[in-house]
């Protein structure tokens, strides 16, 4: 069933494109990859998914879907990482797209930002500073904000930015648990090998554009290319 449905769509912001003519489907529990070269537009794309902005010419519409149903885990920076709030707060304003008005966090909320905290491996860090943790801590962190958001959808754009191997490590195989549990992932990665490794499908962007299998991605002109490439940086 397709929840994300790109038809011929030109992304870029102040009126001028970076990509054109690019689709793609996106169905439920589908992993897909993002990758291509830097500057190619696949945090673009991300935020254009999101409305933010909306693309130049073509459509990206959701079927089946809400934006508030999308988890979003962005690139940090340095500001977010030195965040002054707790743990709890950070995770509890996953919650904000569907609160409304309401001036706060209800019961059932607290226990759903406390589970997905535990789904992580963060029990009992609800209290704890979030400029205090350590990187791939505070990554965890978010993805549990992204998860209060949503059961459904996952964009995570370079979600290892940052982490030490073993960290990057723990971070992947929580994004595949997740996966596995029937949450659709939308993830942006410079690690072709773990794309290949754990995505279904992989989605390249850059001078030339692919759409498909992971597998026919590895028999593409494009894909044998692009993986060539990064062999020999």
């Amino acid at each position: 069933m397709p929840q994300i449905v790109c038809e011929n769509a030109s992304l870029g912001y102040d009126g001028k494109p970076i990509v054109t003519g690019l689709s793609f489907t996106v169905n439920a529990g589908d992993y897909l990859c993002i990758v291509g070269e830097n500057g190619s537009g696949k945090s673009t794309l991300m935020k254009t998914i999101l409305n933010l902005p909306p693309p130049l010419a073509g459509a990206i519409r959701m079927e089946g879907l809400k934006p508030t149903q999308i988890g979003y885990l962005p690139q940090q920076t340095q500001v977010q990482r030195d965040f002054p709030a707790s743990v709890l707060e950070i995770v509890l304003s996953g919650f904000q797209g569907q609160r409304g008005w309401r001036p706060f966090y209800t019961k059932e909320e607290k226990v759903a930002a406390g589970a997905n905290l535990k789904k992580l491996g963060l029990e009992g860090f609800q209290r704890r500073c979030y400029r205090e943790l350590s990187g791939g801590q505070q990554q965890r962190v978010l993805l549990a904000r992204a998860l209060c958001a949503t059961q459904k959808c996952l964009l995570l754009d370079e979600p290892i930015s940052g982490l030490d191997p073993k960290a990057a490590a723990q971070m992947y195989e929580i994004i595949q648990q997740l996966h596995r549990e029937g949450i659709t992932i939308i993830m942006i990665s410079h690690d072709v090998g773990v794309a290949l490794a754990d995505a279904t499908h992989i989605l390249h962007i850059g001078k030339h554009l692919f759409f498909g299998t992971k597998e026919g991605y590895l028999h593409s002109g494009i894909g044998r290319a692009f993986l060539s490439e990064e062999e020999h940086k």
